[in-house]
């Protein structure tokens, strides 16, 4: 009961998703994988996009490759539509 009256005042005020993307960051080996867990990192969300870093130009890459796969298990957890875009950084990387 106390959890639907907090999660309606979410809604009211707009925040439930940047506390869903919270949770995200907080489970990100559970989604994400123990494995890429370890080289990736969720950085930032803002307006549907992601912005994932990896810890070398390998992992990277392999972020690259499995952008859909990763954004259908994000949607999944979020409810559909939430990540639209996801952007891959390597290590030392400042361009979007």
């Amino acid at each position: 009961m106390f959890g639907d009256a907090v999660r309606t005042w979410l809604i009211e005020h707009g925040w439930q998703e940047q506390v869903a993307i919270g949770g995200v960051f907080g489970r990100w080996s559970d989604i994400v994988g123990d494995f890429n867990a370890e080289h990736l990192r969720p950085e930032s969300y803002s307006d549907g996009e992601l912005v994932v870093v990896a810890d070398s130009p390998t992992m990277a890459a392999h972020a690259r490759a499995m952008v859909r796969d990763l954004m259908r298990r994000l949607n999944e957890e979020l409810g559909d539509g939430t990540v639209v875009t996801i952007k891959v950084k390597g290590p030392g990387s400042r361009r979007r």
